[in-house]
This record gives structure tokens, sequence and C-alpha cells, in this order.
């Protein structure tokens, strides 16, 4: 069975769908931001001041490389860890089936909480979301074997809707 694939900008539900949908599947869940704060041994805040954004993606790839190497899995991809060229090519390539999760600001803003350590949205946060959210989007339709708008959606939806794309 192919590896489901999660894509989408922050506060899409990425990682509270993947969750549950590897426990309703019996898949092992990897959520690459939640390796990457293990492997670096700090919150992905930290190392964008420490080390910067660019070490961040250049470790962001190697996780995404590794994680797509793995079997019988439910992937919650970074929102900016599809955007490079060579992380494109290496989902593609992947065979897996990429499930985008589209979200408008209003539904993302209260599940980001503009308040927390999201180094991409400092400054004017709705704006930088916004921004991100449009200039990523079309990666994500791009990449997508599946585009859900979850607005309005609970989480048993959206996996009713997941289940009946990857059948």
């Amino acid at each position: 069975m192919k590896k489901i694939i999660l894509i989408g900008p922050p506060g899409c539900g990425k990682s509270t769908v993947g969750q549950a949908l590897s426990v309703h599947l019996q898949r092992t869940f990897i959520d690459t931001d939640a390796v990457i704060e293990v492997k670096m041994q700090k919150k992905i805040a930290d190392i964008f001041i420490e080390d910067g954004e660019a070490a961040f993606r250049v470790f962001e790839f190697e996780i995404l490389q590794e994680v797509l190497t793995t079997d019988h899995t439910v992937i919650a991809l970074g929102g900016g860890a599809p955007i490079s060229a060579p992380a494109q090519a290496a989902i593609e390539n992947s065979g897996s089936h990429v499930i985008f999760l589209d979200v408008s600001l209003a539904i993302a803003a209260p599940r980001v909480g503009f308040n927390r350590d999201r180094p991409l949205l400092l400054g004017n946060p709705r704006a930088q979301w916004l921004a991100l959210s449009e200039s990523r989007r079309p990666i994500y339709e791009k990449l997508a074997t599946c585009s859900i708008k979850v607005d309005g959606m609970n989480v048993a939806e959206i996996l009713n809707l997941i289940q009946e794309e990857v059948r």
C-alpha cells in the first residue's frame, strides 16, 4: 500500500489528521517537524534563529528523503518541506498518495495561534501566512493526488474523504 503524505499550510491539520489517519489505517505516523526537533534537540524556531532558514531547509530535505524510504506510513510534512525543486521531485517519485489539506486563514488562524513560535510568521503573522500560503499553493496543487478544502469539516469527515481517495 502506498505511503500517504499530507501537505498544506500551517494550521490545515496535517498533524491532527495524520495521527488520526495512522491509527485508523494501522500505520506508523511520522511528522517531519517533530522528527527534526528530536534529531536536532531543539525547537524549529530555535533552529531558524541559531542556524538560519537555509540550514533548516537542508536538514528538512534530509529528513524528507529519509521518511520517503519508509513503508506503511502516514507522513505530515512541514508547510515548507515540499517547496524546493529537489523535494518536489522526491515526493513525485515516491509513488505516494499526496493529500493537500487546503484551509482558509479564518480557520487556520486560531489553530496556528499566531502568537506562538512560528519563525516565518513574525511581524504581521496574518499577512505572512497569506503570502506563504498563496506562494506555496501552486506547488501543493501540483504535487497533490487529492485536494481537500478542510474548512467546516471535522477530522472524521476528512478521514472519510482521504480513505475514498486512497482505495
